[in-house]
């Protein structure tokens, strides 16, 4: 299927997506993000200047994958994993104002995670006014895939001593990141087993994987968008007799960070907030001030349907 426009309500009931970009040793990186897709068929996603690096990535190589298969809370009665592959484009343009479709996307956003509410709050903005400063990427579609979602194999992965095990076992599902024969990312939702080796991926027929640096990817969240979590084992994927295998090097759980406590939550803020002032900086650009007013008539709006 090449026309997105048709999947368009289905892919927005859905809290999240996985987005997988190119690193610049050309090796797949994905982490969820939420996002809005338009009328025409074009998804829209940002990046806050604390966390720019998808967009660097993007603006080196243009090649993505998105892909909607993680069901909760999208009330879909009988929910697939849809995979985007496509073309992104990110201008290097500073977006503070919620106007256009960004009024949209953060009105979804606002409705969607009542929690971040209460970051346009006093004293809350004073420490995050970086997540309103935002970086578009706007995606388009070249190839739409329906998958059925997979069945857990039922194998448990906690005692193989496999690096990341202990992580993975506690999910039903991965998010396998890899790449084609050409070097474009692709992404699928799957199962895996334990081997001396590594992990066991469970790849079906047809999909275009080929050897090379790729990672698993595990991430959960409430009904409210919240309770967030996610973790990436990362290594080498191989073809053996049996299929295919990934060699795991290196655990990136960056949901641990979060688990440790007030330390940690000023630590997380303060690197975002260098992050923020080294990008404005590197460009020459004075730190643009957060229209509050204008985020808080959207709230507003938001609380009056309840």
């Amino acid at each position: 299927m090449s026309d997105p426009t048709v999947l368009n309500e289905t892919l927005q009931a859905y809290r999240t997506c996985e987005f997988a970009t190119l690193t610049k040793s050309g090796s797949p990186v994905a982490w969820p993000t939420s996002g809005l897709v338009r009328p025409d068929g074009t998804i829209l996603l940002t990046t806050s200047l604390g966390y720019p690096q998808k967009a660097f990535n993007v603006r080196r190589d243009g090649r993505v994958a998105l892909l909607f298969s993680n069901p909760t809370a999208s009330g879909l009665p009988q929910p697939e994993q849809i995979l985007v592959r496509g073309e992104a484009i990110c201008p290097d343009e500073v977006h503070v104002r919620p106007d256009g479709d960004l009024a949209a996307l953060w009105e979804l956003l606002l409705e969607r995670q009542p929690h971040s509410q209460s970051y346009l709050d006093w004293p809350m903005n004073l420490m995050t006014d970086f997540y309103y400063m935002r970086l578009k990427i706007t995606v388009t579609p070249t190839e739409i895939v329906e998958r059925p979602l997979p069945v857990r194999s039922g194998a448990s992965l906690a005692d193989s001593g496999l690096l990341g095990a202990e992580v993975l076992d506690t999910f039903d599902s991965v998010v396998l990141t890899a790449v084609d024969e050409a070097g474009a990312p692709v992404l699928l939702r799957t199962t895996v087993t334990a081997t001396p080796a590594g992990y066991r991926v469970e790849v079906p027929a047809g999909v275009p994987v080929a050897a090379g640096p790729a990672g698993l990817l595990v991430h959960r969240h409430d009904d409210k968008l919240w309770n967030l979590y996610n973790a990436s084992v990362r290594g080498e994927l191989v073809a053996d007799g049996d299929g295919w295998v990934l060699m795991p090097d290196r655990l990136v759980e960056p949901g641990a960070r979060h688990r440790g406590g007030a330390r940690d939550q000023i630590r997380i803020l303060r690197e975002t907030k260098a992050a923020t002032k080294r990008y404005l900086e590197r460009r020459q650009l004075a730190r643009p001030a957060v229209p509050w007013a204008e985020y808080r008539a959207i709230r507003s709006r938001v609380r009056a349907r309840g």
